[in-house]
């Protein structure tokens, strides 16, 4: 018998995967997965509002960039996952089973939410800044999905914080096996101090958009390549290493360059930094201040002009 077999485990199985409310039933990973939606897009208007945004705004990005984010993951997984979908013919469109790949729904939100922005004629760049933190906060509550699910785990251990998986769910050659890294809490706790620390950044430092939705890639997939190490799902393998592996990899280089040529190289972006954007104080918007009428400092300007341009012919 493995030596894990005995319960160390202090996070247990669920023991539900829905709610019954009379004749719906109710998957608790659909439920997490709109939580995690509600109050990222909370946290967004709230951050858009702040910078002199319209909040309706962001109910509408929100709306479609659901539906592209949801396009986008079930894609992702499906294309880079094909192997483990089951043979029924909607297996490919069966999300409530779980299997939406987070680098294809961002991407799709990403897509939907900017068409409607630049529609609107909004910045996009900065709207990406505002959505980032919300962004995080809401995977994190997503992930709470795959507890109920009893996916997202690592490989066996014995460490205080292990996840019990029922044993149904266990992997092929490890139904004696009870304990496993919660890998799905690993994410849920770096995503959630992540969100923390680019309100603090954008707060404390000046940084140009969309500085810090280039951190959120980077930083992310620096996460992602970490616990990448733990998962034992199947998965495409490329040089012993799992497929999402590289794609982390490749992002977190690929966020912390565009961060650098964005900061320090004025290129891409807005470059006006996030600071000098009028912010509301005491719930009423900071305009930038208008010449004064009649007297003011432009007005003597302009007369001043005049009177040169009189007096010097």
């Amino acid at each position: 018998m493995s030596p894990f077999a005995h319960l160390w485990a202090t996070i247990p199985a669920p023991s539900f995967r829905e709610i019954e409310l009379g004749p719906l039933d109710i998957r608790l990973y659909a439920l997490t997965l709109l939580i995690g939606i509600a109050v990222g897009t909370w946290m967004t208007m709230r951050r858009w509002e702040a910078q002199g945004g319209d909040p309706d705004l962001v109910l509408e990005v929100a709306l479609w960039g659901t539906l592209g984010g949801l396009i986008g993951g079930r894609l992702y997984h499906v294309i880079t996952s094909y192997g483990q979908l089951g043979d029924e013919w909607w297996a490919p469109f069966a999300v409530w089973e779980g299997g939406l790949g987070i680098w294809g729904g961002v991407l799709g939100a990403v897509i939907a939410g900017a068409v409607v922005v630049r529609r609107r004629d909004a910045s996009v760049t900065r709207f990406m800044d505002a959505v980032a933190p919300g962004l995080l906060v809401g995977q994190a509550i997503g992930r709470l999905g795959n507890y109920f699910n009893q996916e997202l785990y690592g490989e066996p251990t014995d460490l205080p914080w292990s996840l019990e998986v029922a044993l149904g769910f266990r992997p092929v050659g490890l139904e004696t096996t009870a304990a496993y890294h919660p890998v799905f809490l690993y994410e849920m706790l770096w995503n959630l101090g992540l969100a923390a620390m680019l309100i603090w950044l954008g707060r404390r430092f000046t940084i140009r958009p969309p500085g810090i939705f280039a951190l959120y890639v980077s930083l992310y997939s620096l996460g992602r390549v970490f616990w990448e190490q733990f998962r034992i799902d199947p998965s495409e393998q490329f040089l012993g290493q799992r497929l999402n592996f590289y794609v982390a990899l490749a992002l977190f280089l690929a966020g912390g360059i565009a961060f650098y040529l964005i900061q320090f190289r004025g290129m891409w972006g807005d470059r006006t930094p996030q600071s000098s954007v009028p912010r509301k104080r005491g719930g009423a918007r900071v305009k930038p201040a208008a010449a004064p009428a009649g007297g003011g400092s432009g007005s003597a300007s302009r007369r001043t002009r005049k009177r040169g341009r009189s007096g010097g012919g």
